[in-house]
């Protein structure tokens, strides 16, 4: 198995510290508010590579933190506390706040079949081994305290910038990080905040009633549970410049030693080509896709069909495509289920299995082995044991194909239900369009159309006639 290391900027064979284990650490989400689709896709990926791994035979230990304090607004460790700013915009307790983005986060990637690691720890609860971590970065010489806080020293840790490959002073025009006067260079990061008497989140320290940075969080949970060293980082490609770049000065600069073999990033995902943002409105969430109609393992199956290392773009009508596609393989997958045995079977599914292990065994190329899956469903003679095949290809792909039947079914009753709510308004502006293509006005035409598809209702024009269709799913017509 070969995987793409970020800290050395190459495909490296995957040789595992201890045989039998993998040791992995992936950033968890910051629970102050919904998380995303765009966070989702470096979800998707870091289900993957569990899978994968599983599949090749690996044990996992797999810890995913929740960053529930500590995640300040400013990459300069200026600012509010993400979730304590939430806390007062909604007049709640930072407590209320986290518990109730926690369980949505976890609703959400059930509803994406996502695993869950082995090992789940709130940032919360661990304060004291991250006072205990900072009091030996002081003692080693790599802390300094200022009258906010104490910060780490990066002047002092000469390997800073090597995972994003930037020097300091790109790295501080890179995060637009304000001059701090009592820091000894701009770049120094928070590893602890002085916290003022009316700050709600606040624990004891040798420097006073305080909270942890946000970068120490992940440095101190990862070593509590997996030691000094250990296989693979994940997080998506924004973590690079500054929160994994911290996270391995801070925990090599204790050790004295290596912190991760493997560092793992999945890219951005685009919308409509442009970057994700609230600004913009469109920042999805999965709770969006489902509001229309989108059945959320189709975005699973949209995040398969690019490399987890490539930017991948959303739009709604690839999302639907992706939808069609998927209950397409879910259909063919049926077909087998209900075929007859076929002499050759054994060769017929051997090569296709040699096939997607080669593929997820090449730093997890999804695209490749789901071109696989389909070379698999197209074979001409049905046969049950290409059906096994694919529930065995499941294990990675985490596409429900075991339930092809149920999911087929429940979709059924779906478009049915849905189909059935159509309002009125909308049929009437389909009769206005079809009028008003047989007069051949055809800015009128799209005008409609584009109208309708904003409702959720795409047309598609056909030498059959005009095919109808629920954007999420509806029954097509």
């Amino acid at each position: 198995m070969k995987v793409y290391n970020t800290l050395t900027r190459q495909k490296e064979e995957f040789c595992p510290i201890d045989d039998n284990e993998v040791k992995i650490y992936s950033c968890g989400p910051t629970v102050y508010d919904y998380a995303h689709i765009g966070n989702f896709r470096t979800y998707v990926f870091m289900d993957i590579l569990r899978r994968a791994l599983q599949y090749e035979g690996y044990k996992l230990k797999h810890v995913m933190n929740i960053t529930d304090v500590g995640h300040l607004v400013s990459d300069a460790d200026e600012g509010e506390d993400k979730v304590l700013k939430k806390a007062r915009e909604q007049q709640k307790t930072p407590w209320e706040i986290a518990e109730y983005y926690t369980n949505v986060f976890f609703n959400d990637i059930n509803s994406l079949n996502i695993q869950r690691p082995e090992i789940i720890c709130k940032a919360t609860e661990h304060v004291k081994d991250m006072i205990e971590f900072v009091q030996k970065l002081l003692e080693k010489g790599y802390g300094y305290e200022t009258s906010d806080g104490i910060y780490f020293d990066v002047g002092k840790f000469k390997g800073y910038g090597k995972l994003s490959g930037m020097n300091i002073d790109e790295q501080i025009a890179g995060a637009r990080v304000e001059i701090n006067p009592e820091k000894r260079h701009p770049a120094d990061f928070a590893l602890w905040k002085k916290a003022p008497k009316e700050h709600i989140m606040q624990w004891p320290s040798p420097w006073g009633m305080g909270y942890p940075g946000w970068h120490i969080e992940c440095s101190a949970m990862s070593m509590k549970y997996l030691g000094d060293f250990f296989d693979i980082h994940t997080g998506g490609v924004d973590h690079i410049p500054i929160h994994h770049e911290n996270e391995i000065a801070q925990s090599e600069a204790l050790t004295g030693r290596p912190h991760v073999k493997y560092w793992m990033h999945g890219e951005f995902l685009l919308v409509d080509n442009g970057k994700m943002s609230k600004s913009l409105g469109n920042t999805y969430t999965i709770s969006d896709l489902k509001t229309r109609g989108f059945d959320p393992i189709s975005f699973r199956y949209f995040c398969l069909n690019a490399h987890y290392r490539n930017k991948l773009n959303f739009t709604w009508d690839s999302l639907m495509a992706s939808q069609i596609a998927y209950y397409r393989l879910l259909n063919g997958a049926l077909m087998h289920k209900k075929g007859r045995v076929l002499p050759n079977s054994i060769m017929l599914t051997k090569n296709f299995a040699e096939e997607f292990r080669e593929a997820i065994n090449d730093d997890l190329n999804m695209p490749k082995a789901m071109s696989v899956v389909w070379n698999a469903i197209r074979c001409e003679e049905k046969c049950p044991a290409i059906f096994d095949l694919l529930v065995d290809f499941d294990r990675v792909l985490g596409l429900d194909i075991e339930k092809a039947e149920e999911k087929i079914k429940e979709k059924e009753m779906q478009k049915e239900i849905y189909l059935d709510g159509l309002d009125d308004g909308t049929k009437k502006l389909i009769e206005e369009r079809e009028s008003a293509r047989r007069k051949k006005n055809w800015k009128v035409a799209d005008e409609i159309r584009n109208q309708l598809k904003e409702k959720g209702v795409l047309l598609e024009d056909t030498p059959q006639g005009v095919r109808v269709t629920l954007i999420g799913g509806g029954k097509s017509k």
